[in-house]
Formats: C-alpha cells, structure tokens, sequence
C-alpha cells in the first residue's frame, strides 16, 4: 500500500480526495492544521495536526512514512479574504507552498499533485478556457496561486522533482454516501448558500442580472467534488507513468446560470427559493467555462459525477443532514 501525503486533507477537496485514495489502495496521511479543515473528516489514514510551514514535522512525515507522493490542498481560498489581508494569502499559500517543497526536495519526493484554481486566468479573454489561455488574476488569493505555479515550474527544472498543477473550476457535491460534505465556515459558494436559503425559506441573493448571459445572471462550470478527487489520483498516476510536469483544468466544458441552478433546486427540492437581485460583485466575469480536453485526452479522466441533477442533489442530501446532525 503506497503512503500519499495530503496536504490540507481535513477540507473539503482533501477529505474526498482521501477517501478514494484509501478505496483504490493507497494510505493517506493527513497533514492539516485545521483553521478551515474538520478532523472529523480525517476517517482515511494517519492524521497530523501542523502547518506546512513546519519544516520538521513535514521531514518526519515524509521519513517516518517513506513518502515519495505528495498531493497538496493546503490553501487559505476566500477571495474577499485576499483582498483585505493579501499578506495572510502570500505568506500561507505562497509562502507555505515554496516550504513544503524544499522539504520535500529535501526528503526525496519525486511527485506533487497541486491544487491550483481558475482565478488564475482572472477575467477570461475567451470561453470556454484552455490552459494556454494568458493568466492575470485579479485578487490576491488567484495571484498566490500562479505564483506557485510559476514557483513550480522554474523548481521542477532545476531539481529532481515533478509537478501536475490542477486548475479547477466550481468544486461542489458531496460524496453520495453521505460520509462527508461541503462545510465551509463561512460558507461563500453559490450551490451551499442557495440550497441552504431554499431550505430554510430565507432570501438568496443574486448579484447581479445583467450580464452578457442568456438570462443575465453569470455561468459557472459545476464539477463534482468526487471527479475532482478521482482527477487528483490521475495525476499521480501520469507523473508516475509520463515522470514530466504538467498543468490541467478540470470542469465539465458546461455551464449553468445562477438562475439555472436556482431553478434546478426546486425542481429536486420540491421547495421555492426566493431570490433578490442585488447590485454586481466587483470582478465577477460573465462566464468562467473549462475546457478539459486536455485532461480527458492525457490523463484518461472524465467526469462521472458532474452531471448538475447529481451535483445539487448530493449537495441537497448532505446539508439535509447537516441541517439534521
């Protein structure tokens, strides 16, 4: 059984992302330090509580568990966040990153899975976005991201090291058995919020509808959370398999309008929600749409899960229990 570190394997990717590892043979190993992550989401593997800037307790993970895999989630990833304090951003993501990997290096790992974003391509010159598309964020949190990237890149050619960058688009969804969900505290993804308004007969608000969209509203590409883990293991695979770096976006190439999936809600809530349209969000872009060509053509993935009636259904039936716990 091959030990993997997951780092930031407490949140919401990592936790899924663990619990496939575990079912296809791998042993995670956790690494979290908490402040969004939720032990009780560590069911999979070893756990450690620690930060990635914890140069000691990251050797003697990597040493005591002969650790040659590292899949890494751990990322502060509230936009507005970043905005107001880009300090916390740079110096725990970018900062962090760059930490774990020279102990990495250090420890003789040979591969990292690393969980990057679209907020890198910031306001899309063109949809849907293919990975040569120009990159320039335009908030903090997307900016930490490509520097890490970039940092990547120059490393991986100058050290015995390689790396798959995943840019992803809307993680949602939960596992379908319920084992673990979407938690964020505070919560600031559409699906979550617009299903927990609908749930509670609350108003959901809408920013904006006046968009260049068919309905007005911007269109996001939905993936599930569980494809997007399965997509990670992919990657490890490739590195294993192809031993070169390599960059991905993982979506569906389909989008859906806030609209669409307030509609899709009641429809699978049987429950109305009623939105109130409010002024837009500075740096919300039209459309953010993927194209996973790529990886459908080298990494031999495809999305299962992400069909948007399977989305916000898991979604549903994960906070209905939330609600219920």
């Amino acid at each position: 059984m091959k030990n993997v570190l997951v780092t930031g394997g407490a949140g919401y990717i990592g936790s899924h992302t663990c619990k496939l590892l575990h079912s296809q043979g791998y042993n995670p190993i956790v690494l979290d330090n908490l402040v969004y992550g939720h032990q009780e989401f560590v069911k999979w593997g070893e756990f450690y509580k620690g930060d990635q800037s914890d140069s000691k307790l990251i050797k003697k993970i990597l040493e005591k568990h002969q650790i040659s895999d590292i899949i890494h989630f751990s990322a502060y990833a509230y936009v507005g966040e970043s905005v107001n304090d880009p300090i916390k951003y740079f110096e725990n993501n970018t900062v962090g990153t760059l930490n774990l990997v020279k102990t990495a290096i250090e420890s003789g790992v040979k591969n990292i899975v690393f969980s990057s974003t679209c907020a890198t391509y910031g306001i899309p010159s063109e949809v849907p976005i293919k990975e040569d598309l120009l990159q320039t964020p335009i908030n903090p949190y997307g900016q930490s991201k490509l520097m890490i990237e970039q940092m990547l890149k120059w490393i991986s050619a100058a050290e015995d090291i390689n790396y798959v960058a995943l840019r992803y688009f809307n993680a949602s969804g939960a596992s379908l058995d319920l084992d673990i969900g979407e938690r964020h505290e505070p919560e600031t993804h559409l699906i979550p919020l617009a299903i927990e308004a609908t749930l509670q007969g609350k108003p959901f608000y809408i920013f904006g509808d006046d968009y260049n969209t068919a309905d007005g509203t911007c269109i996001r590409d939905f993936i599930h959370v569980m494809d997007l883990a399965d997509a990670h293991i992919k990657a490890l695979e490739y590195l294993e398999r192809e031993k070169k770096s390599n960059v991905f976006n993982l979506g569906t190439g389909n989008g859906y309008s806030v609209k669409e999936i307030i509609q899709k809600i009641e429809e699978i809530s049987g429950k109305r929600c009623e939105a109130v349209i409010k002024d837009r969000r500075p740096g919300d872009p039209d459309a953010l749409v993927s194209s996973p060509q790529k990886a459908f053509d080298l990494l031999n993935w495809s999305p299962k899960y992400s069909d948007i009636d399977t989305v916000i259904s898991s979604a549903l039936n994960w906070h209905k229990k939330e609600a219920q716990a």
